[in-house]
């Protein structure tokens, strides 16, 4: 099973200036953060996410930041690197238009290869879940985070209780 994770909006919060107290980067990476919106990430987001990956799912970024995901993130939040998404060239996803399926829809659903999998994203509509609904032979879970907040204790239950139900782990 795999979880797409998306980075703007989902790890990094969008509606408040700083809605974690400011952390100090790891002692492993001195200096100040590597990128100015690293400190709205919460670090102890990196447990979380490790957790779920304990229950039976790769972690995969799903994100525009690309290698930056690995090599700026990962570290913050205490992540070994994760394997990317390789998004096609731009223009080679048609724009549909406002009402259409989001433009990493059809290459989320390539990457999982018919597995199962979780997509974590503040931009997922009710046209993506229809369309992997209708192209996807396994079950998939598309989770829209409030990107006002990122993901919350909230998702992480929704998505440890779906994850959990497809794996047959018990919660740790």
């Amino acid at each position: 099973m795999l979880l797409f994770l998306d980075v703007d909006g989902t790890l990094i919060p969008f509606g408040a200036e700083r809605p974690y107290p400011v952390y100090e980067p790891p002692a492993a990476l001195p200096g100040p953060p590597a990128h100015p919106l690293l400190t709205r990430v919460d670090p102890a987001l990196g447990t979380r996410l490790r957790r779920l990956a304990a229950l039976g799912c790769e972690l995969v970024w799903a994100t525009t930041w690309m290698d930056d995901a690995n090599t700026v993130l990962a570290p913050w939040l205490g992540l070994p690197p994760l394997p990317l998404v390789d998004w096609p060239d731009e223009g080679a996803e048609p724009a549909l238009g406002p009402r259409a399926r989001h433009w990493k829809t059809r290459p989320l659903v390539a990457r999982a290869a018919g597995r199962p999998f979780v997509w974590v994203d503040d931009e997922i509509t009710d046209v993506d879940r229809a369309w992997v609904a209708g192209q996807h032979p396994a079950s998939a879970l598309l989770h829209r985070v409030d990107p006002r907040r990122g993901l919350t204790a909230r998702d992480f239950a929704v998505l440890e209780e779906w994850i959990t139900a497809r794996s047959g782990s018990a919660a740790r």
